[in-house]
């Protein structure tokens, strides 16, 4: 029975060619408008460690004066210095734990003719790899006493062995940087979270490829490597000893595995908050944790404009869906004649209402696939934008099914109204009228 709908679908969208065409279009607009905004607004949002982020916390403390402070409003600030996330570390109290900065390094290739180039970096601590479920193609991390020993390692990303070493095992190979020598321990696979949630808060973009290198922290330190970011609170007479300076740079994450776990470190950082007061280091009392997914709602990583431009393409597609429903009016009252004849002839009214859904379905598939060009050709103007998720624009397999989910369902949303009318039209006049 549906063949046969589908044929009588298949009849009335040749007849009414121009009908048809105006139907596919309006829905493939709006279609294309909605896919191409929701693609970016995914990119955005999405989970960067979805095996893992429930497990990740971002503690936050605040060694600020009391001036500007309201208790309870207040949030403690987003970096912390040298000795609070030292302090941290070396307490050991959650299943891992890792400090970081970003800096830039300058990079000089050995190969003849080639020039210096700097790349984004990470200073680091050793727990870093393991905690983000950073996979490794060659070697390994550091260990925690190679930091404390100021060693001079490095973990660098697939994409710059293969620029170095044209992709072979680089492990113990000795890479230049900053006039420095660095012996390579491990190389990544192709690895780069979206958004880079470490990097939140430190100087550094949120989105795009991943980090170049990898290096202990204190190694970068003693190399007279400085952070993108530095916040601080009092004056400064020495910006190079940011070790001892009242200022905040240091990223820091933990990973607690269990409830019972969150609890504890809550309890803990605010009985670290509350020695530190003792000891005339702290004079605000507040502390915070955030799991990665409310820490990435607190920092605010989606833009604003792009939530705007989801919420209008939604408005415009329902727009061309109220258009839609227009055109299968005009399109049903041309045919009551038609529909009057099939009527007399035994059709039921359930009969007429599924032939006209059938329609409207096999338009909205005809607009899904349209509005899939026009969703290539938003997302090719956006990869084209100096924006720096620019690059990562594009449709994957979840939001290629989603794009025929949508227009099914916009076709038979604006289907619903013009098949009622069908049906419900009495047959006696249209046949009396023919």
């Amino acid at each position: 029975m549906f063949a046969y709908y589908l044929d009588l679908a298949l009849r009335s969208l040749k007849r009414n060619r121009v009908l048809t065409v105006l139907m596919v279009l309006a829905l493939a607009l709006g279609i294309g408008a909605t896919i191409t905004t929701l693609t970016v607004l995914r990119l955005l949002s999405g989970d960067p460690l979805p095996q893992k982020s429930a497990q990740l916390f971002y503690p936050q403390i605040d060694p600020n004066t009391k001036d500007g402070y309201i208790e309870g409003q207040t949030r403690p600030d987003l970096l912390m210095t040298y000795p609070d996330a030292m302090n941290l570390l070396h307490a050991h109290r959650a299943t891992r734990q890792a400090a970081m900065a970003m800096t830039q390094a300058r990079i000089m290739p050995r190969q003849p003719n080639a020039h210096p180039f700097y790349s984004d970096a990470v200073m680091t601590t050793s727990d870093f790899f393991a905690m983000f479920d950073a996979p490794f193609q060659y070697g390994g991390g550091w260990t925690a006493s190679d930091d404390d020993s100021r060693a001079h390692l490095v973990v660098i990303a697939s994409f710059l062995n293969d620029k170095l070493f044209g992709g072979a095992n680089s492990v113990g190979r000795i890479i230049r940087m900053d006039d420095h020598d660095m012996r390579i321990v491990g190389v990544l696979k192709p690895w780069a979270p979206q958004p880079r949630f470490y990097a939140q808060g430190l100087g550094s973009r949120s989105y795009g490829d991943g980090d170049a290198l990898y290096l202990p922290l204190h190694t970068a330190r003693a190399l007279e490597m400085r952070p993108q970011d530095t916040e601080c609170y009092a004056e400064v007479p020495d910006m190079l000893n940011l070790e001892t300076a009242p200022c905040e740079w240091l990223g820091f994450w933990v990973e607690l595995d269990s409830s019972s776990a969150v609890s504890s470190y809550r309890q803990f950082l605010d009985g670290y908050v509350r020695q530190q007061i003792e000891l005339a280091r702290f004079q605000r009392p507040e502390s915070s944790m955030l799991d990665l997914m409310s820490f990435l709602r607190q920092q605010q990583v989606v833009p604003d404009d792009v939530r705007l431009q989801a919420g209008l393409a939604f408005g415009f597609l329902l727009i061309c869906v109220v258009n839609t429903v227009g055109l299968l009016l005009a399109k049903c009252l041309r045919r009551s004649r038609e529909i009057g004849v099939r009527r007399a002839l035994g059709a039921t009214r359930r009969e007429i209402f599924i032939q006209f859904m059938v329609e409207a379905g096999m338009v909205g598939l005809a607009g899904g696939v349209l509005g899939l060009l026009f969703a290539e050709l938003g997302l090719f103007g956006i990869r084209h934008q100096p924006a720096e998720y620019a690059g990562l624009a594009h449709l994957d397999v979840t939001m290629f099914l989603f794009t025929f989910v949508v227009a099914l369902v916009a076709s038979l949303i604006a289907g619903i109204l013009p098949a009622w009318r069908a049906c419900v039209l009495a047959p006696a006049p249209q046949l009396k009228a023919a």
